[in-house]
């Protein structure tokens, strides 16, 4: 769904900025209390994952495709605010260097990939997990649900922007039932990936996962008639090291899916590109500032082989999503010990 230059007029796209510059700023502080020394390197690597599978395009219907959006599988996995920083950094690099997703739609892109997508799912997913028992079935249950939910959220959100903003005449009713019905269906992919990687996390290191965080009701005791919580004891299930294993793994499963398996990805045009053609919604569409980029269209420019250089641009995309992550957060972790010197 990266919404490419001349879909929406430059008014509209400067204020999807301003929003997406708001967002991000204050993300940045909300992510100081959800990053510690443990968590704030899974947060590049999560960035990094969300850029690999969404090299994945996945066949939804005849001629069209969809790809992973993310944004509920970050908010899950490191916390709503962390979340809106892991996609605000993938769309940034897919944008400066594959040239995926226009530059000055870059805050529509954000505003409609990045916060729409963790406010609804994110809510959703605390929602559910208040009403449902406190098992980690619950947390993937409620993953697969606020996931689904976020896509066409997603949809809605564009078609929005689009009827105050839209560079070309086509009735709006179109425009919300096909955004809304080819999202629908990819928002199923999105919800089956998130919550087979919610779950893969979830069984190995549950302490590292922000949404199942306090699934275990603290033991009571009654001190002098009065019921008090015990002090914590740390699960056998849940061990305190390192997450050193579990970051390797994940970034050898993300350079493996855009290295190798992005090959194999559908190469219809996704939900967004399929609607535009379909209704016009295309015909102002600009070049991309940066088409001639080395690695625009996430390939190497120079080497022929398209297996070779699609693979290539995948392993440098995520070497360097891993890396602007990585650099961000612990940036953004930084900060909060000092701040916390301080006090």
């Amino acid at each position: 769904m990266h919404v490419p230059d001349g879909f929406i007029n430059a008014p509209v796209s400067a204020a999807a900025g301003v929003v997406a510059a708001g967002a991000v700023a204050v993300s940045l502080r909300g992510a100081r209390r959800e990053l510690d020394e443990r968590t704030a390197p899974l947060a590049g690597l999560v960035a990094a994952f969300i850029f690999a599978v969404q090299m994945l395009n996945f066949p939804v219907a005849a001629g069209t495709s969809g790809h992973l959006l993310g944004g509920a599988l970050a908010a899950i996995l490191v916390g709503p605010w962390t979340g809106v920083l892991c996609i605000a950094v993938v769309l940034l690099m897919q944008g400066i260097l594959f040239a995926d997703g226009g530059l000055t739609a870059l805050g529509v892109n954000i505003t409609v990939m990045g916060v729409v997508t963790v406010v609804v799912a994110y809510a959703l997913f605390r929602g559910l997990v208040l009403v449902l028992p406190r098992t980690r079935r619950s947390v993937t249950v409620a993953s697969f649900a606020a996931a689904l939910v976020s896509v066409p959220a997603a949809a809605a959100a564009f078609t929005l922007l689009y009827a105050v903003g839209g560079t070309t005449d086509v009735p709006l009713s179109k425009v919300l039932t096909a955004m809304v019905g080819v999202h629908v269906l990819i928002g199923i992919g999105e919800a089956v990936i998130t919550m087979l990687t919610v779950g893969a996390v979830v069984a190995v290191r549950p302490d590292l996962v922000y949404g199942a965080r306090g699934l275990t009701a603290p033991l009571k005791l009654r001190v002098g008639g009065e019921l008090v919580d015990a002090a914590p004891a740390a699960p056998a299930t849940a061990p305190a090291g390192s997450p050193k294993k579990l970051w390797i793994g994940g970034l050898v499963t993300a350079l493996v899916l855009a290295g190798f398996v992005s090959f194999y990805a559908s190469a219809s045009p996704d939900g967004l590109e399929k609607v535009a053609a379909d209704k016009g919604i295309d015909s102002k569409v600009e070049d991309h500032a940066a088409a001639d980029s080395p690695l625009a269209d996430y390939g190497v420019k120079g080497v022929e082989a398209p297996r070779l250089s699609g693979g290539l641009a995948g392993v440098i995309g995520v070497g360097a999503t891993l890396a602007v992550g990585t650099g961000a957060f612990w940036v953004v972790r930084r900060r909060r010990t000092h701040s916390e010197t301080a006090a």
